[in-house]
């Protein structure tokens, strides 16, 4: 196996919360607090799978919509995941730099702020790449990316763009190799829509609090023996 042929960047798009609970009789809240649990345990495959940066989908611009109850729920779920980022050993050892993405200007100013903390505490950290896309959307990103495009424009900082000068006014710059949704959907939602034009895509049927180390190696597996990406050629 050439280093080529192993993924660098995983994008998972975390679906199927609120269905898992439904199943189960319990309330939406109580699948987003059971797939907070799997969030932590999945941010740990990063240093054992190797990969360099994985971009995980936990609130899009579309999820205000929902219930005043379970939005502020979800909320204070990003207060704590913030929180516990910067008390857990595992993140500072293996040098996990955590960004968030998306147009967190929306977002209440205590989640912000305990945000604000993580990434300054990581931010030079160098081994791993966490990014958590909150209040976020794939188009939303290309529309602000545009606007930052035209203001240098008009600073007389730039006269054109192309496709990888472009990408330097995004959220983040380096396109997934593979991009995991769970919960049996088939389609991206928004999720990192300049970034995905030559992603692999793993669609799974089980709900994101079932996902599973063996799911991840699996996708990996597959990606690295039998995906041919040949990027148009």
């Amino acid at each position: 196996m050439s280093e080529d042929s192993y993924p660098k960047h995983i994008g998972i798009i975390l679906d199927g919360n609120r269905r898992w609970a439904r199943q189960r009789g319990l309330k939406p809240w109580e699948g987003h607090d059971r797939g907070f649990e799997k969030l932590k345990e999945v941010v740990r495959f990063l240093p054992e799978f190797n990969i360099k940066e994985m971009s995980l989908y936990c609130f899009s611009m579309q999820n205000f919509s929902r219930s005043k109850m379970e939005v502020g729920f979800l909320m204070d779920i990003f207060v704590k995941a913030a929180k516990q980022v910067l008390e857990d050993e595992d993140v500072h050892k293996n040098r996990m730099k955590i960004r968030f993405i998306g147009r967190l200007g929306l977002l209440p100013e205590k989640v912000q702020k305990a945000i604000a903390e993580v990434v300054e505490a990581t931010k030079d950290y160098d081994r791993h790449i966490l990014n958590f896309c909150v209040a976020y959307g794939g188009q939303e990103e290309i529309i602000d990316g545009v606007n930052r495009a035209i203001a240098d424009a008009k600073a007389g900082k730039i006269d054109k763009v192309d496709e990888k000068g472009f990408a330097k006014y995004l959220y983040i710059d380096s396109p997934p190799d593979i991009i995991i949704r769970t919960s049996g959907e088939q389609r991206l939602s928004n999720f990192l829509m300049w970034h995905s034009a030559y992603s692999e895509l793993f669609f799974i049927q089980k709900h994101w609090p079932d996902f599973s180390k063996e799911d991840l190696k699996k996708i990996i597996d597959e990606f690295v023996e039998k995906r041919n990406r040949r990027f148009g050629t």
